[in-house]
């Protein structure tokens, strides 16, 4: 996928999308919500436009790069043909990653440093995964999940998606003595590296590891609120049912944090439609609309929601 930004300054953004909303409705298919945010989808692409104080801003995507000039073209123009008492400079910037390379490596340097245990344990999954390792959440989301299992004071955790128990570890420190983290997960092989990592990080009596596929071992649980905080990072398909599942399980003021959420950008353009994109895109959209949870979405690197019960 193809994707490019711009930000145009101007006061106007708010009345510029409408009138662009109302013009290509005619042509193409085009929707404003509430807040003012407007789409266009042609069909080689689409432009979400989102107006702010003194600009707008404007992201296009599409599925190839000659398709996204298309789209950039199309908007650019429309929108200065509407700009007769003010001059715009339209400037589409190329985003090749969701978040700056630049700006992710210095996050990460100003989050707090993974420890000896934790940077063993991802060299060891480079090696002993190979490309699978990318699996692995990075030092600063482990970071994230250690100080929401504490902010959130969990002492009942459970967690899909173990691979070679980075997140396990980060989870399981931040509870407090006596609590417990039900981690979930099918593989053997990669979880035995998980547990004598566990062991070394002097978190193996708070962690009870169970095989077998999650959704089965989430529905052999107990349906009554009882757990404070769950992640989830496991295959994309199935994040809806594991959603609802850990839902019902899941006390009021409780935390899930669901990882991976953006697809690398994919869940912006509906051209992708692997099983994957489409239950992560119906997933997220669920999850805005759901009365029963407030959730804040974080681009965080490939995307991390926050969400906790009412």
């Amino acid at each position: 996928m193809a994707v490019s930004a711009a930000s145009v300054m101007t006061p106007r953004g708010a009345r510029y999308i409408k009138q662009l909303v109302s013009h290509m409705s005619h042509k193409v298919t085009t929707d404003l919500d509430e807040a003012g945010r407007g789409t266009i989808t042609l069909e080689y692409g689409q432009c979400v436009l989102a107006p702010e104080a003194r600009h707008l801003t404007m992201t296009a995507t599409a599925d190839t790069p000659e398709n996204l000039e298309r789209v950039q073209d199309v908007v650019a123009r429309h929108l200065l043909r509407f700009a007769t008492q003010e001059e715009l400079e339209v400037v589409w910037i190329p985003l090749t990653e969701l978040v700056h390379p630049a700006v992710a490596d210095y996050t990460l340097q100003h989050s707090t440093p993974a420890d000896a245990v934790l940077r063993d344990l991802a060299a060891e999954t480079r090696t002993a995964t190979g490309g699978s390792s990318g699996m692995q959440i990075t030092a600063d989301e482990g970071a994230l999940l250690t100080m929401l299992v504490r902010l959130t004071g969990a002492r009942r955790a459970v967690e899909v998606g173990v691979f070679t128990g980075y997140s396990s570890i980060c989870i399981a420190r931040g509870l407090p003595p006596g609590g417990r983290l039900l981690a979930l997960d099918v593989s053997d092989e990669w979880t035995s590296i998980a547990a004598r990592h566990w062991e070394k990080a002097g978190v193996s009596d708070r962690i009870e590891l169970r095989l077998g596929p999650a959704l089965d071992s989430l529905r052999a649980l107990p349906a009554t609120a009882e757990y404070d905080f769950a992640f989830i990072d496991a295959d994309k398909e199935s994040y809806p049912a594991y959603y609802e599942e850990i839902l019902l399980r899941l006390r009021p003021g409780g935390v899930i944090v669901l990882d991976n959420v953006l697809q690398g950008g994919r869940v912006l353009d509906p051209v992708h439609q692997d099983p994957r994109h489409t239950a992560m895109r119906g997933l997220n959209d669920l999850v805005a609309a759901d009365d029963r949870v407030d959730a804040v979405m974080l681009p965080l690197r490939d995307g991390v929601t926050v969400i906790r019960k009412r």
